[in-house]
């Protein structure tokens, strides 16, 4: 009689489960040898949590008894004598990444996310977490993010790929608290606001964003630099190639090219419809010959600064200063729907700063570090008093460099977040593999005007291309 007769199909099934366990190993132990020696601690977290779990959970609140018993358990239920109820506890299921681990659970009756998050401070001292974050992951599910090390405090650098963005006008911040990617979108946005003290990170973000938009050819880039005199001096330097147009602290000039660029903003209301067909840019999206323009205003109290005086030199600065922000304000409330965003980026985004009419219709603002309650509320609004975790004033020590606080568009309050380095050769580097994508939206627009129109950049009176 043959084995198979004997014992049946049961030794290849046992082979088989071997095999598959001993796959699972492999992989298991490759990942971990591949990993960094963060990731590793993560790992290590994540298998010491999921081993706990069952007995952590009821210690927590986080079960409950079912006195129902099942019917196996009635069937082997022989002596009559009463069968005890089971404690159930919810699914787990835990990955682990650089900073910790995410956990995803199910919820139970009388165990829902109210209960998880009541728990998290006990989920965070067993799972040995700087902080432990709950929230909902669908009906009947909660997702447990835990960070062993604060995202916030660790810097990171990114090295841009220089390939074409994923997904255009959607801008990756970095990292909250938790360690989760922060992406925000631009898309139907007419401004951003960017606040912070000197040397907090306001234009390496700026930098950054550049760096990652840059090689697509469906977003140009205009810039202006209140700090700086000429193009080849200051944080932008290595970008200037991939603007079409730039300007440092001259007041004629940045008025010039305030100018030029609400008569493209003009130019393109009048001729979106005929063009595109459509009312808004982003009915179609951004494309080669119709760009989203990206207007980048740093240290833009320069170029709205109220000058008293009443000599000659003075008074004409008042008067460009003032024509400015009407411009500005122009390019804010006007040019959304056709492809224009307008980004400002001073230390104190207060009135004197940035005019209240223009700062309070960008829904979009960031603060990092500010030494004054007045600076916070005026780059995050008045409810960033009750949120006192997120509140920039908090930011000043010299390890948050890098960290800023925006109001959270996923739920209620404010999130904290860590953005990346990206360092000056990396831009440099970007700069020079698409500086040929460069192009003046206006003469982009030209061509795609019907004839006998009216060339955009030989109009009386307007700015000539730098």
């Amino acid at each position: 009689m043959s084995l198979h007769e004997v014992f049946g199909p049961a030794p290849v099934l046992a082979l088989l489960g071997l095999a598959l366990m001993a796959a699972w190993a492999v992989w298991w132990i490759v990942r971990y040898a591949l990993a960094d020696t963060m990731t590793r601690a993560s790992i290590r977290q994540a298998v010491r949590v999921r081993r706990t779990w069952k007995r952590f959970a009821p210690m927590a609140g986080l079960s409950v008894t079912d006195k129902t018993p099942t019917m196996l358990a009635s069937w082997s239920n022989t002596d009559g004598k009463p069968i005890k109820p089971r404690i159930i506890a919810p699914t787990l299921k835990v990955k682990p990444d650089r900073f910790g681990i995410v956990a995803r659970a199910n919820c139970l009756p009388k165990v829902s996310l109210e209960e998880f998050q009541k728990a998290a401070p006990y989920l965070a001292d067993a799972w040995r977490c700087t902080r432990v974050s709950v929230q909902p992951d669908g009906p009947g599910q909660v997702v447990i993010r835990g960070v062993r090390l604060d995202p916030l405090l660790t810097p990171t650098a990114r090295i841009p790929t220089g390939q074409m963005p994923e997904q255009l006008a959607t801008w990756d911040l970095g990292v909250d608290e938790y360690g989760q990617p922060v992406s925000v979108k631009l898309s139907q946005v007419p401004g951003v606001t960017v606040a912070g003290l000197p040397g907090f990170g306001k234009t390496c973000l700026i930098n950054g964003l550049v760096c990652d938009w840059a090689p697509s050819p469906a977003i140009q880039f205009v810039g202006f630099d209140g700090k700086v005199s000429a193009a080849h001096e200051g944080d932008y330097a290595d970008l200037v190639k991939r603007m079409f147009a730039f300007v440092g602290d001259d007041m004629d000039e940045a008025n010039g090219l305030f100018n030029r660029l609400v008569d493209l903003r003009r130019a393109r209301s009048s001729a979106i419809r005929a063009v595109l067909g459509v009312k808004s840019m982003w009915d179609v999206g951004p494309s080669e010959g119709w760009p989203f323009v990206v207007v980048i205003i740093d240290e833009a109290h320069t170029y709205f600064r109220d000058y008293k005086g009443n000599d000659p030199e003075s008074k004409k600065l008042a008067r460009l200063a003032a024509e400015n922000a009407r411009l500005v304000e122009d390019l804010v409330k006007k040019g959304r729907s056709v492809g224009l965003l307008t980004i400002l980026a001073t230390q104190k985004s207060t009135g004197d700063a940035i005019p209240t009419f223009i700062r309070d219709v960008c829904p979009v603002g960031l603060s990092f570090a500010q030494k004054t309650a007045e600076a916070a509320v005026a780059a995050l609004g008045e409810d960033i008093r009750n949120w006192d975790d997120a509140n920039p004033i908090n930011l000043q020590d010299p390890a948050y460099v890098g960290v800023a606080s925006m109001s959270h568009q996923s739920r209620p309050g404010f999130a904290r977040i860590r953005t990346p380095y990206v360092s000056d050769m990396d831009a440099a580097r970007i700069a020079d593999d698409t500086t040929s994508l460069t192009r003046d939206p206006a003469e982009l627009l030209e061509r795609m005007l019907p004839s006998g129109a009216v060339p955009l950049t030989k109009k009386e009176g307007a700015t000539p291309a730098l």
